[in-house]
């Protein structure tokens, strides 16, 4: 696999807290060249996410993907809009074959050949090493071959927004399953600062669907680099540790979780692909950047209450100002 130097995305730079859509229309250019242009950034970590999202699946995969309500036609546009893609922006890693009945996605970075029919349906897969469990459908399987997580969500003809499909393997302290089938609004319910997003939620789902695409960050605060921080601890795993979140002044060690997220409607199935990809910045990293350290410090004081306790960080973050402040 030919390596790609990691995209550097600092969605701070007004220094602020601020829950709003963020939507720039994509591609946009974040001074990153070619991968800004990319829904799906492949790069030289794709070995340990394909590993984290493998354990995930192994460990509970009802836990980290599911779907409710989706059709089968847009399971079709989806699956399709996923490998045409993959095809256009990474054609050396892969390629396929079709005839008359069928085609083979060969994906060399991992092994995999998926075999769907002519409409984009999982028929098969062959896999260089064993899956367990095999996959279930076409997006379990695409999901396999990229860095990104994945949600669909379908329109009603009301404007009635659902969340039909959930491929979720790097959760941030939150469940798939527990999002599956509810609207944007139950969705995001325990995100404090969402009544305003939430008013014009209808004109947003408009917006995304026909004058898409789009893409917008999401970030907080993390205390390890681990992917995977679902609300329910894998069996045999300390609890405390598979949470996170605790910082230590005598041993610090401080990330930016950053969330690359990408919107594509598909306005005759009334769907939207949502790209979810994660990245960390070690703020040690920052100090020669006093700039972008002094906009962390802005935004972790611009927070309320009630957002510094959903992220996590209502104890620790007057240890975390300190520390940080002190590599300014």
């Amino acid at each position: 696999m030919q390596n790609r130097i990691k995209p550097d995305y600092f969605p701070l730079t007004n220094g602020k807290y601020e829950v709003k859509p963020g939507l720039h229309r994509f591609p946009c250019n974040f001074g990153n060249g070619e991968s800004d242009r990319l829904i799906f950034q492949l790069d030289d970590e794709f070995e340990h996410y394909r590993r984290q999202k493998m354990a995930s699946r192994a460990e509970s995969l009802p836990k980290y993907y599911g779907t409710d309500g989706i059709t089968t036609s847009t399971s079709q546009v989806i699956n399709r809009f996923i490998v045409q893609r993959l095809l256009t922006e990474h054609p050396q890693i892969f390629t396929l074959q079709k005839n008359r009945h069928h085609q083979i996605l060969a994906c060399n970075h991992s092994g995999d050949s998926l075999v769907f029919d002519n409409n984009h349906i999982l028929l098969d897969a062959e896999n260089r090493s064993p899956i367990s469990p095999v996959y279930q459908d076409g997006l379990d399987a695409l999901a396999g071959q990229i860095q990104e997580d994945i949600a669909v969500v379908n329109l009603s003809q009301t404007g009635l927004d659902q969340l039909t499909a959930i491929h979720l393997c790097f959760p941030n302290h939150w469940a798939a399953r527990e999002k599956l089938g509810r609207n944007f609004t139950s969705v995001h319910a325990p995100v404090p600062g969402m009544a305003k997003i939430n008013h014009g939620i209808s004109r947003i789902m408009d917006a995304i669907l026909n004058k898409g695409p789009f893409v917008r960050f999401a970030w907080g605060l993390a205390t390890d680099r681990e992917l995977n921080h679902h609300p329910e601890p894998a069996p045999v795993t300390d609890r405390k540790v598979w949470h996170g979140r605790r910082f230590d002044p005598a041993h610090p060690e401080l990330y930016l979780r950053i969330e690359r997220q990408t919107l594509h409607g598909f306005p005759a199935d009334s769907a939207i692909l949502f790209t979810i990809r994660t990245y960390f910045t070690d703020v040690l990293t920052l100090r020669y950047q006093p700039e972008k350290l002094q906009h962390l410090v802005s935004a972790v004081q611009s927070m309320g209450p009630d957002s510094l306790l959903y992220k996590g960080l209502q104890t620790d973050y007057p240890a975390i100002l300190g520390w940080v402040n002190s590599l300014l």
